[in-house]
């Protein structure tokens, strides 16, 4: 079954005035052959279309479309991609999925590598399964920006790591997309005594050497859980090492701003926070390209609501008792913006539980993969107020599931307290919730195969 097919067309849609039909498989746009979700939205851009469709007896015809420009067509298809998603053909070391408990849903064990999923939601992609048409089509497309899991230059060091042959080509591949005018955020998960130290300093100054196409590095530490049972010997940075490492991705940072006038390279807020240094000010991040990767995020959350907690506003406000659980990276940042909104209204009444995360391992410390269990196991009993606040990234996207499965209905019942997701990344939205405003969650809907972890993709 083609997967261009028709599954539904939208009410008064240009689609549907042209009179295009559910059932029908949408084979050319203006001559362009369409085989996924790209081609359709490149060449569907434009005002005045011809669509070519296939009908289920087997005929053709075509249409012609008229709309305003980037206007959407109204079609939607049997999948998201209208093809398959791609899987990831690597076998990394450091892989985040190879590390999780049996019994979880199916799309947490998925594996995404698709440069598609990339563009379109911001997902890592590491190019091993690029093929040189797929690449040509990028630059024909001027697909941009797209995201790269990068991890060393260092060919033989990647191909070791991510243990694919093709590992080893991701700079020329850069490069020519650098030719080609794609841009390029890079992420690197850092592993300690493999792609740090002298590997991470050529890693630097060779992505460097691809500004500006390449426009902001990221550099996380790697997610280390308890499931690691016959996996490559991994262990966590040290308070000491992190330390190292900050020195190291700093001073490069340091002198590419002084030659090139941006910064290039970061360290994800965790680095610091295992170091036990102080987060950088607001303006260290400079656009913060990297809030995905938690580049900046803290630092955003304490600068957004300390905005949004204006004193005047806060005078005589009488907002219900509440509590907030969040993971224990966080928790001492969520601590103070609730302490510096009560110290401008006395009425506020918050208390944050950190909560320890034995689902994954204590080594797992970032909110967005603490389960409904935890949750449970540690609030039974506690004074939570008539609101529980939580971070909507421990939710899956669209949905009221926490990663094991347990709902927000489930937790509200055993609880007795109402819980209310915010939005993880928005200092703004924390404020109001604080003060019992309504917030909507800001995680989107996304195709069952484009779940995936942020901490760790």
């Amino acid at each position: 079954m083609s997967l261009t097919k028709i599954a539904s067309v939208d009410p008064h849609s240009p689609a549907r005035k042209a009179g295009i039909r559910p059932g029908e498989i949408l084979t050319h746009i203006n001559g362009h052959p369409i085989v996924d979700v790209l081609d359709y939205k490149f060449y569907a851009y434009d005002p005045r279309l011809e669509l070519t469709l296939s009908q289920p007896d087997g005929g053709s015809h075509t249409l012609s479309v008229r709309k305003e420009e980037g206007a959407d067509l109204g079609l939607n298809f049997e999948t998201y991609l209208m093809d398959k998603a791609r899987s990831c053909a690597n076998r990394c070391i450091f892989c985040f999925v190879d590390q999780m408990p049996p019994g979880m849903r199916p799309t947490l064990y998925f594996k995404d590598d698709d440069a598609r999923l990339s563009f379109l939601m911001g997902n890592y992609i590491t190019l091993t399964n690029l093929s040189q048409r797929e690449i040509q089509r990028v630059m024909d497309l001027r697909i941009s920006p797209i995201n790269i899991s990068v991890h060393t230059t260092d060919p033989d060091l990647r191909v070791a790591m991510l243990k694919h042959p093709r590992a080893g080509e991701c700079l020329e591949i850069m490069t020519r997309f650098a030719q080609a005018g794609i841009e390029m955020n890079c992420q690197i998960v850092s592993c300690p005594g493999v792609n740090d130290g002298p590997a991470l300093e050529r890693t630097l100054r060779e992505l460097g050497e691809l500004h500006p196409a390449v426009t902001s590095i990221a550099v996380v530490p790697v997610g280390v859980t308890r499931f690691r049972e016959g996996l490559h010997p991994i262990t966590p940075y040290t308070r000491e090492q992190a330390a190292t490492l900050i020195d190291q991705v700093e001073a490069f940072a340091a002198g590419y701003r002084e030659k090139h006038g941006t910064s290039l390279s970061w360290c994800s807020d965790e680095f610091y926070l295992m170091a036990g240094r102080p987060l950088p000010d607001k303006s260290y991040y400079e656009d913060m390209d990297q809030l995905e990767n938690g580049v900046g995020m803290l630092r955003l959350l304490l600068h957004q609501a300390e905005l949004a907690e204006d004193e005047e506003e806060l005078a005589g406000l009488t907002p219900s008792p509440f509590s907030v659980a969040t993971g224990l990276s966080a928790a001492p940042f969520v601590k103070e913006i609730i302490d510096n909104a009560a110290k401008k209204c006395s009425n506020i009444k918050g208390t944050v539980y950190p909560i320890v995360n034995h689902f994954f391992g204590e080594t797992i410390t970032v909110s967005g993969l603490i389960t409904g269990t935890d949750l449970l196991e540690q609030l039974k009993g506690k004074d939570l107020g008539e609101r529980l606040l939580i971070p909507d990234n421990m939710l899956r996207a669209g949905a009221r599931v926490f990663l094991d499965n347990v709902s927000v209905d489930q937790l509200e019942e055993a609880l007795g307290v109402t819980v209310v997701p915010v939005p993880a990344d928005s200092g703004f939205d924390l404020a109001d919730a604080i003060l019992g405003r309504e917030v909507s969650p800001s995680c989107p809907v996304l195709p069952p195969e484009a779940e995936y972890y942020r901490y760790n993709p």
